[in-house]
């Protein structure tokens, strides 16, 4: 075995949330370097006492949360975390045809995607676990439990807040997609790339910065950061129709880290002529 496992405790009344993360792991096909490592379940104890394991690869990094409380993040680490945290996302997503004797592998929502909800390797790669509220798109059947507000309510899109849900599979993977926009805010909130100091991590939305921070401070004088930007709004774009998919995501980042390298060794300029505000998408609902 390469690899150290951790155990993800479930209590008697999380017994479902279980369950659905057990079988959206068992899924053919969810074999992949940017989802979490599935080992195994088991069911320990009997009766209310009843305790449900499971079992997964250990990442020493913990979440991208933690890391980013005690850590500023460089403009390679931004594009590299940023990059695999979509691929992992985008096959999330996809349906996979049969291959390598599984498959073939349905379209799933995360429906709670997060930075607490993503791992990071050692070499800083993302890896997505936590697929308790995760559900299914299989061609021909129902999706499953898909009722409405499910999932962090400061991640939730502005549809789900206003009980607004289109209940098909494109409208659940836009739903991980604004969320998505909002992790890569706190990514490059954390970004050092940009001379001067980094603020210290917070949460979107978060009390103390008010509800429309702004990211022109993080992003000033690195005009990489000023695209990512455009990609970020467009993955929080309040119409779910026109939010990027995780697909694109990836390949923009793919784009923009390469742009950077051909036109500076260290990705930075000292300024950017022309460099459009971004503010945090406007919560109606308290978060």
């Amino acid at each position: 075995i390469d690899y150290y496992a951790t155990v993800k405790n479930f209590p008697f009344q999380d017994k479902q949330s279980w369950q659905n993360e057990r079988e959206m792991f068992s899924t053919p096909g969810m074999k992949h370097e940017n989802l979490l490592r599935y080992i195994g379940a088991e069911k320990r104890g009997s009766n209310l006492e009843t305790e449900f394991w499971l079992i997964t690869e250990f990442h020493e990094r913990g979440s991208l949360t933690d890391f980013l409380k005690g850590n500023a993040v460089s403009w390679s680490d931004l594009c590299h975390i940023s990059e695999t945290m979509a691929c992992g996302l985008a096959y999330l997503h996809e349906d996979v045809p049969r291959s390598k004797g599984e498959g073939p592998k349905p379209a799933i929502a995360h429906r709670d995607f997060k930075s607490k909800n993503v791992m990071l390797k050692g070499d800083l790669s993302a890896v997505l676990g936590d697929l308790g509220l995760a559900v299914r798109f299989e061609p021909g059947k129902p999706p499953g439990d898909t009722h409405g507000q499910v999932g962090t309510r400061r991640y939730m899109a502005p549809e789900v807040l206003e009980g607004a849900i289109n209940f098909q599979r494109d409208s659940f993977l836009r739903i991980d997609m604004y969320a998505m926009g909002l992790v890569l805010w706190e990514l490059v909130s954390r970004c050092k790339a940009a001379d001067g100091p980094v603020d210290e991590y917070m949460l979107p939305f978060e009390e103390e910065i008010g509800q429309h921070p702004s990211l022109d401070v993080f992003v000033r004088r690195v005009q990489g950061l000023a695209q990512m930007c455009e990609t970020i709004e467009e993955c929080w774009d309040h119409d779910a129709e026109a939010r990027l998919s995780a697909g694109c995501v990836e390949e923009r980042i793919s784009q923009i880290r390469r742009l950077m390298s051909a036109t500076t060794s260290d990705c930075l300029l000292s300024t950017v002529t022309s460099l459009t505000n971004v503010d945090l998408p406007p919560k109606e609902s308290s978060i």
